[in-house]
């Protein structure tokens, strides 16, 4: 019964992480097109965005790897190929994070700093890896 439970809030936590990924990736992307320098109400969105990511999306990613890990601890899958696919797409999803997290408190800084084009495809990025997580884990095909 535990072990559903511990499945009930990292699903949990997935959600709250990848929508926190998302809502981060829409931003950097409406503001690769805006023009510079920016106006102070970006500058709010930014700093509205930080806040979240630092209430939210951050604690949410923490319980996304402690829980995950502790779920593959309890069922033997160290050693599984599906898992170690999934960790490399985890590590890759949370790297982004954490590229766009760092742009986005360099931008509240800087009011004429660009984004970078890389941002344009993040947020397929984020969803195809979603995804192929969520296949991997729910078929675990190898």
């Amino acid at each position: 019964m535990i072990y559903l439970w511990i499945k009930v809030f990292h699903v949990t936590a997935v959600i709250a992480f990848v929508g926190g990924l998302l809502m981060q990736s829409v931003l950097l992307r409406s503001l690769a097109d805006a023009p510079l320098p920016r106006m102070p109400e970006v500058r709010r969105l930014l700093i509205a965005m930080k806040q979240w990511d630092r209430l939210v999306t951050i604690p949410a990613m923490l319980l996304v790897w402690t829980l995950g890990m502790t779920m593959a601890v309890k069922a033997h899958w160290f050693g599984a190929s599906w898992l170690s696919i999934k960790l490399v797409m985890v590590v890759a999803l949370s790297g982004l994070h954490g590229v766009q997290a760092g742009s986005i408190r360099r931008m509240i800084g800087d009011n004429v700093g660009r984004v970078s084009g890389h941002f344009r495809f993040a947020s397929w990025f984020a969803l195809a890896s979603s995804a192929m997580i969520v296949c991997l884990a729910m078929l675990k095909p190898f």
